[in-house]
């Protein structure tokens, strides 16, 4: 049996999210930092245009596709909204609107992977 992608696909995006948790985290906890500089990760529509997805070719006359591989995510300063005297450049507004869009995005992932689950499981059967 061959490997499903999907599911694959499914844990990179996990794994990006994350990250992307994880530095939104860490510019809400230095919001009073002065001098501190928000960061955000690449986005993920980015990291897949470079992800190398394989088919398998079960007949000589099917093309298989050239790409890149898979490139890790990597966090970089972003542009805030505002700056403070402090030369903070972290918005607290803006920080949340990327965690209800994480959460969001966390959501519709582990609800697509649980679809999958269930149609294999009812293929299995």
């Amino acid at each position: 049996m061959s490997p499903i992608y999907l599911l694959e696909l499914a844990s990179q995006q996990a794994q990006w999210l994350s990250a992307r948790q994880r530095t939104t985290a860490s510019n809400i906890a230095n919001v009073n930092t002065p001098g501190y500089t928000a960061m955000d990760v690449q986005p993920f529509t980015d990291v897949l245009d470079k992800t190398r997805i394989t088919m398998v070719a079960t007949n000589s006359a099917h093309m298989l596709p050239e790409g890149n591989d898979f490139t890790a995510t990597r966090a970089a300063a972003t542009d805030s909204w505002e700056t403070s005297y402090s030369g903070n450049s972290v918005s607290l507004e803006q920080e949340m609107m990327k965690e209800g869009d994480i959460n969001r995005s966390f959501t519709l992932n582990s609800n697509i992977k649980r679809a999958f689950h269930q149609m294999l499981m009812l293929a299995v059967k």
